[in-house]
């Protein structure tokens, strides 16, 4: 199928003819790459990478350097497939697997996402009330109401300029790393000669590294969000939103780029910063979030155990509303339901109804007495072994030049996926055989 015709308009894109209208332009699409990138290092992410270095020292801190390459084109991958075919991912994967197929990764997603969500708002609270001395469970109540409330209420604009801002509470982590100190010469070693896994803890905490760095309920919420951001744009149809300019695609992959950049440049610092405190003094369990800041204190200073602590929270707000929504996309696009952020509840009861169940049920699994760490880090797990076969299902999509409408991904994007995808699939096995 031809490319679609250049003088087809698409609001969104501005004409470049200065370098003032290129920067306006270029800070106009940093939006759902940024938010993308910055949700990944949700407490999820935070306990995994805090368990990481507590554990093993600096030992895996060379996977920052793999996993950035990785996750960025996966995720300008299932970007360029929103943004080119004008549905979500979902939508995609429906028009070329059996329905049942997709019903059963969705669920598998829904499972994942909702005890990451309990998860997350139970380390959340549990660093408020290390903060403020309130009981935990007023806090999980309080942010589980004020994250509903806001993903029901406020429209996608709104929503994202939100997330836009609480991206910055991810620089304490950089922050708390600098503040420890570290010895750099090891630090260096470590990262550029790397240690390959030797035991089956190793090998679960690479596939758990891998899982909530390149995590499933990113790639429907970058495809998902690319839309939005065409429904914003005034493309209410599908045939309208159909198709993409260079340009656009373009300031995308910068958008996605910085956001890849961004999210494994925490990571690093926080398995660092764990490495060096926490490993570095012998304290190699962490049972809670509370705990691992708590060990920070003596170690690195009040002030940087607190930032550790505000990252917590800050980054909770982030990544709640992207792990339910990625999900109420999904099951929206399976099942042939109204949906998006910039619809009210009536216009898209069941899709919203969903968010606020996923949310519920997570805060009915917290007073159920759940460890917040061991859960984080078996949805990490979850979803380092569920990753790898929906890649697959991206990178058919991602080359069907139909379905692409002529704009399918690029042979050396598809190997880069298709080398994540391996990665993936051989940690997944190492895990069990070794």
């Amino acid at each position: 199928m031809s490319s679609p015709e250049p003088d087809r308009q698409k609001p969104k894109s501005a004409t470049v003819s200065s370098t003032p209208q290129w920067i306006s332009s270029l800070l106009k699409s940093i939006g759902p790459g940024l938010i993308t990138g910055a949700a990944d290092d949700d407490p999820s992410g935070i306990a995994t990478y805090s368990v990481a270095g507590a554990q093993f020292g600096t030992k895996l801190l060379w996977t920052a350097l793999i996993t950035w390459p990785l996750m960025a084109a996966v995720q300008m991958m299932c970007a360029r497939i929103g943004e080119v075919t004008g549905q979500g991912l979902a939508g995609n994967l429906k028009l070329k697997f059996p329905k049942w197929l997709l019903l059963v990764f969705i669920t598998a997603l829904l499972a994942a996402n909702t005890i990451n969500i309990a998860a997350d708002l139970a380390g959340m609270a549990d660093a408020a009330s290390m903060l403020s001395g309130i009981k935990p469970y007023w806090f999980v109540i309080s942010f589980a109401l004020l994250i509903s409330w806001a993903t029901v209420k406020l429209r996608y604009q709104q929503i994202a300029s939100v997330l836009k801002w609480l991206v910055l509470v991810l620089f304490a982590y950089p922050i708390t790393a600098f503040i420890a100190g570290a010895n750099w010469t090891q630090v260096l070693r470590d990262v550029f000669v790397p240690s390959l896994p030797s035991s089956r803890e190793e090998w679960s905490m690479l596939v758990a590294i891998l899982g909530t760095t390149i995590s499933p309920y990113l790639f429907f919420w970058q495809a998902s969000e690319e839309v939005e951001e065409e429904k914003l744009a005034g493309q209410s149809t599908l045939a309208q939103r159909r198709g993409a300019t260079p340009q656009e695609l373009d300031m995308r992959n910068i958008d996605v780029g910085v956001g890849a950049f961004f999210s494994n440049m925490v990571m690093f610092f926080i398995i660092l910063t764990t490495a060096i405190t926490l490993h570095g003094h012998g304290i190699t369990k962490i049972e809670t979030s509370r705990q691992a800041a708590e060990a920070l204190r003596p170690f690195a200073g009040k002030f940087a155990a607190t930032l550790f602590t505000l990252g917590i929270v800050g980054v909770g707000f982030l990544a709640i509303p992207t792990l339910a929504g990625s999900t109420a996309y999904a099951f929206a696009e399976t099942l042939g339901w109204r949906q998006g952020l910039n619809k009210d509840l009536k216009q898209a009861r069941w899709f919203y109804a969903l968010i606020l169940v996923s949310t519920g049920v997570g805060v009915g699994l917290d007073f159920i007495g759940i460890n917040p760490v061991k859960a984080l880090y078996l949805t990490a797990i979850i979803n380092g072994l569920l990753a790898p076969f929906l890649l697959i299902g991206i990178l058919i999509v991602a080359r069907d030049k139909k379905l692409m409408q002529g704009q399918p991904s690029s042979r050396l994007a598809w190997t880069v996926v298709a080398i994540a995808t391996a990665a993936m699939f051989a940690a997944g096995v190492a895990m069990f055989v070794v």
